[in-house]
């Protein structure tokens, strides 16, 4: 079988975010723990399986997500990389629709080799700051904001650019903080620089103390930002060490992701599922 690593939300190898894609035969999934065992073994931020699914259904294809430690309810980078992969091997073409534990997630290539993604928007809901929250993070927010269900991240807007690059969080107290992780972000220092805002994600509680681009973020990151600067197509740069870009169109319920990818590695996985 076919294990494949492509670097998301990127247009050069090692950069964005890197994701493990394995396609499997139709029918239903391996037992889930075979399928973490694999994702641990890549040791990636998200490891992506899919099958197909027969024709004339609400999908065509079934879809899910492991980090090392635990399976998640969404994520982008590993979506976007799964469409690359459907795409650039002829597997699939135009519009591709995932089932997920989130919901049908439709994705959509352009002629430039970029993808769209489509996600429920995420809720953006104030809420006062945990408990140990400023000591883990090492910074004072401005403002905190609980970000849903199916995200599960706190949302922690810090007053600048700046503060969102320094920030070293003590992993294991930022563990505790959340259901899922952690997004610190604020508006982009200079505008003109080709990006509205940047942003950073922790994720110590699923096994991933920082996440280089995370896709499922800017489902809570586009609403957010669009209502503080008053438009609904942004950019947002994630600055991690391997820095990524992410395109977001905010429509109603539903929030647009755009970016590209690039295969890194294409090889053969020697054990059965």
């Amino acid at each position: 079988m076919k294990i494949r690593i492509v670097d998301a939300f990127t247009d050069r190898p090692f950069a964005g975010n890197p994701a493990g894609v394995l396609l499997l035969d139709a029918g239903p999934f391996p037992e889930s723990a075979r399928l973490q065992l694999i994702a641990s073994e890549l040791n990636l931020s998200e490891t992506a399986f899919a099958h197909p699914l027969p024709p004339g259904g609400d999908a065509d294809w079934a879809l899910r997500w492991f980090t090392p430690a635990t399976e998640v309810d969404l994520c982008g980078h590993a979506t976007l990389a799964t469409a690359h992969v459907l795409h650039t091997t002829g597997t699939a073409s135009g519009t591709v629709r995932f089932a997920s534990r989130s919901g049908v997630l439709r994705t959509v290539a352009h002629a430039d080799g970029s993808l769209t993604l489509d996600f429920p928007t995420a809720p953006v809901t104030p809420v006062p700051a945990p408990p140990g929250l400023v000591e883990a993070l090492g910074a004072s927010p401005l403002s905190v904001h609980d970000t849903g269900q199916h995200v599960g991240d706190l949302l922690v807007e810090l007053a600048d650019e700046a503060a969102v690059r320094a920030l070293r969080p003590d992993f294991g107290s930022l563990a505790a903080c959340s259901r899922r992780g952690v997004i610190a972000t604020a508006a982009a220092a200079d505008p003109a620089g080709g990006y509205d805002f940047v942003s950073r994600g922790f994720f110590p509680r699923v096994g991933i103390d920082e996440d280089p681009v995370t896709g499922s973020a800017h489902t809570a990151l586009a609403p957010f930002w669009s209502a503080r600067l008053g438009r609904d197509d942004l950019t947002g740069l994630q600055a991690s060490a391997r820095s990524g870009l992410v395109r977001t169109s905010l429509r109603g319920g539903r929030t647009l992701l755009t970016g590209s990818a690039v295969t890194v590695v294409d090889g053969d996985l020697l054990t059965s599922l």
